[in-house]
Formats: C-alpha cells, structure tokens, sequence
C-alpha cells in the first residue's frame, strides 16, 4: 500500500515494462513517438491524437497467456480481481506502479430474449458496463488514468463530462487522495450523475454551454503543469477501457462474436474495443475481428455523417482517413452521455470500424425510448444512450446488415439509474423531445394506475395481465 490510501495497491507481480512502452502520434505521415510519462494529451509535432504502443508480453505461446489470465480469476489479490488489471501484462505500466482500483470490469454478459426478438435475431448477448462500481464504462478507463497522474504526481485530476465521466473520476481520485474538478454543461447532466460527482468530492462547475465548449476548456486547462486530464484525448483512458474486449472474447469462450455494437458519443468506447480487438488478433488468440459498429442519435451524429458521406462518394477510407469532422453545433439529444457534437477520439473510432468492416448509423430519440422500455423488460436495464445499440441492431437487421441467425453482443454503457427520470416520463407519457415537440409516444408504457386500498380493487386492475 501508498501513504495515498488503501484503495492504492502496488503493482508488485508481473506487468507490461514501462520503459519498452510509448506513446505515438496516430498522424498520417508523422508517427512521432513520445515518452510514456511525457505529459502530453495530443502528438507535439502535428496536434494529432496518440495512442500508447505496448510490447508483446514475452510468452512461450498465446494459451500460455490465456491461461495465466484465466487463473487470476480464482484469486484473491486486488489487481487479480479487477476486471482491467488482471491483464496487465498488456496495460503500459511498470511493475512497481502505484494502481488506483476500485475493482472494475468483470461485468456480466447477458442473455436477452426479448431484446433479441424485438431486434429480429435468434439470439443477442448484452455486456452491461454498468455494472461497474460507479455505473458506467468509464470507470475500466478511469482506473488507468488515474494511476498514471499519481505515477506523474499530478495534484489535480480534471475533466469536461456530460456525467458519467464526472463521477467516475470524482470516485478514483478520492481514492487516490487526488484533488478533482469537473466541467459539466449547466441544466444538461442527469441529477444522479451530478449527486455522484458532488458526493465524491469534486469541484464541480457548471459551464453555460454544451459538453464541447466544457472540452475546449479542457483542452486549454490542460498546459498547466499541476492539472491532468482524464478525458479520453488521454491515451491511458483508452488502455484501461481496452481490456472490455479481452474479457468479453474471454466470457464468449474465446469465439469471436460476429458484431459488437455500441453507443457512439465522444467515440472513445469504440476506440478502446477497437484497440483491444486488434491486438488479440495480434497475439493469435483470435482468429478475425468482430464487425465493431457504432449507433449515434440522430441529433448527435457527426460520426455517422462522415461516414455516409465517405461511403456515398466509394472513397477507399482505409487508407485515407479523413482530416477533419465536421461538428454538430448544436447537438440534441435526450440520451444526454451521448451529447456530443466534436467528438474527441473519432479518428480512432473510424479506423477501428472500417478495418472491422463495420458501420456507423442513426437512430431517433423514439426508437432510443423504445429500445430501452424492451431491455427493461430482459430485467436488465441500462441508461437511455445505451439503448441506442439494440435500437441501432433492429435497424441493421431490418437492412440485412445483420442476419437473424449472427453472433451479436450490444454493449450497455450505463446503468438504469443513472437516468430515472428519463424512464418515469417514459412511462407515464410525459417524455417529451428536446426540441420542445409532443411527448414521445412509448410502445411499451407501463404506467403506475392508483387504485383504491381494498383486496378486490387490486385484483380487479391484475386482471388480463400476461
């Protein structure tokens, strides 16, 4: 343990070697390499995004490595027990680093009937990322980050969030010992998600904008030397998210399913299961990626644009990614994670889709709602941007994009109650579009009836139930 707390382990046992790691410019033409403590969030050369280069770990065989992994399961060290750092030996950090955890990852992958049928498929899987211990995937990502401002003495930990990052930060620097400062934009962050972040400690600040103007902010903040940024424009963020691949393939019995899907916001998701894909397939222990595809909302989707129109002019987007996006200047978007119009991390994310021969759609805030109301009705639940992927399933099926009879597994990104109100209006009528139009009209409503306080009126309003 470190003087910063209990929750600080010492990464004593085996882990990737920190000075064979690096961080590199993903910049066509440039690949400039920086240090990996080098406190830098964009390439110093070009301005383009980096990404972290991890050696291979120096194993006989790829099952060797498989198997270590699997038996860390059994134990009952702390690292072993998180669902990120039981596989270090592919995470960027020494040895002897001071690991920030709460435990993460290691989160359920779920049978879902219904969401299946709704979807015209045979079967899906939903992996909930909710179930983390502050409610959402971030956390896989956060404990990463974390350890690394603590390895660069960081005294401040901050970031731009529309909730769920905010609290998970919030969460691992107080574990940390860290001081923590969020920007959020002012009247637009769930009120779970604001009393997470409050109650954790964090200095919050409510920004009039939207979630880009707060990164902005971010980005500027970042050149002070006693500040770190823990957004996913931080290369260790998406390190740590990463090993949600490596424990999905490992809960799938190491069978590649044949699409991944999930919410599309500041796109760093789908960057990190992209990055820990393709390096499974590096190391052998897989044979093919599976198709990684991204669902936007409509109001909220420069992603999806680009990609139409690549697509539309028969570009050979492979090799010639883009430069630059263009932003929605007002995103909107009742699915508030996923209000994001300049999102960070979508080079990574396209590159990812399109080498997986994946897609990037839309989907309205009504199929969102509904989507949403049917993995309820699994027993699952998740928080409203997470329902864009089995909504974004039902219309890839409806386009022969995917077949009935395809391996597919929709990633739930955050819990149901990190929204709660969303679902109250949802089901009592009230859920009106952000536009200020009518109240969406919920296929599958299930609103609370007030009845009188007798036997019989209570069976009478049971009765025809299913």
């Amino acid at each position: 343990m470190t003087p910063r707390g209990k929750s600080v382990a010492a990464l004593s046992r085996a882990g990737a070697k920190e000075a064979n790691a690096f961080q590199k410019c993903i910049g066509p033409g440039c690949g400039r390499e920086h240090d990996l403590n080098e406190r830098v969030y964009v390439c110093a050369e070009c301005g383009a995004s980096l990404e972290i280069s991890v050696p291979k770990p120096a194993l006989k065989d790829a099952a060797g490595l498989r198997d270590l992994w699997e038996s860390r399961r059994r134990s009952l060290d702390s690292l072993d027990r998180s669902g990120v750092w039981r596989f270090r030996e592919l995470l960027p950090f020494a040895g002897a680093a001071p690991v920030v955890t709460l435990l993460e990852g290691n989160t359920p992958l779920y049978d879902a009937p219904r969401s299946a049928a709704y979807s015209k498929l045979d079967s899906l899987r939903l992996k909930h990322q909710g179930c983390n211990p502050t409610g959402s995937f971030k956390d896989t990502g956060m404990t990463a980050a974390v350890t690394q401002a603590v390895v660069l003495r960081a005294r401040t930990v901050v970031c731009a969030s529309t909730g769920n990052t905010a609290a998970s930060l919030a969460a691992y620097a107080a574990r940390a010992g860290l001081r923590s400062a969020i920007l959020l934009p002012h009247g637009q962050i769930s009120s779970s998600k604001l009393a997470q972040s409050v109650d954790y400690g964090a200095a919050v600040r409510e920004i009039d904008g939207n979630f880009d103007d707060c990164m902005k902010l971010i980005r500027e903040l970042g050149g002070d030397p006693s500040i770190y940024v823990a957004n996913s424009i931080n290369p260790f963020r998406i390190e740590g998210q990463k090993t949600v691949a490596f424990e999905l393939i490992e809960q799938c019995a190491w069978r590649v399913p044949d699409h991944v899907v999930v919410p599309g916001g500041n796109l760093g998701n789908s960057s990190a299961l992209g990055k820990g894909f393709s390096e499974l397939l590096q190391l052998g222990l897989i044979r093919r990626l599976p198709r990684l595809s991204v669902i936007q909302a409509e109001g909220a989707a420069p992603l999806a644009h680009l990609f139409a129109s690549l697509a539309a002019g028969g570009r050979a987007m492979k090799e010639n990614l883009p430069e630059e996006i263009m932003p929605v200047a007002n995103p909107k978007t009742l699915a508030t994670a996923i209000k994001i119009g300049s999102p960070v991390s979508w080079k990574k994310a396209l590159r990812s889709i399109l080498e997986s021969g994946g897609s990037v759609i839309t989907v309205s805030e009504q199929e969102i709602a509904d989507a949403k109301a049917v993995i309820g009705r699994d027993g699952i639940g998740c928080e409203p941007a997470s329902a864009t992927t089995v909504a974004g399933i039902r219309r890839l099926a409806v386009a022969g994009l995917i077949r009935p009879h395809d391996d597919v597994v929709a990633v739930l990104t955050g819990h149901i109650l990190k929204d709660p109100d969303y679902v109250s209006h949802y089901h009592r009528g009230t859920l009106a579009s952000e536009a200020g139009g009518p109240p969406i009209s919920g296929a599958f409503r299930n609103q609370p009836q007030r009845v009188a306080a007798t036997k019989e009126a209570v069976l009478r309003s049971l009765e025809g139930l299913e």
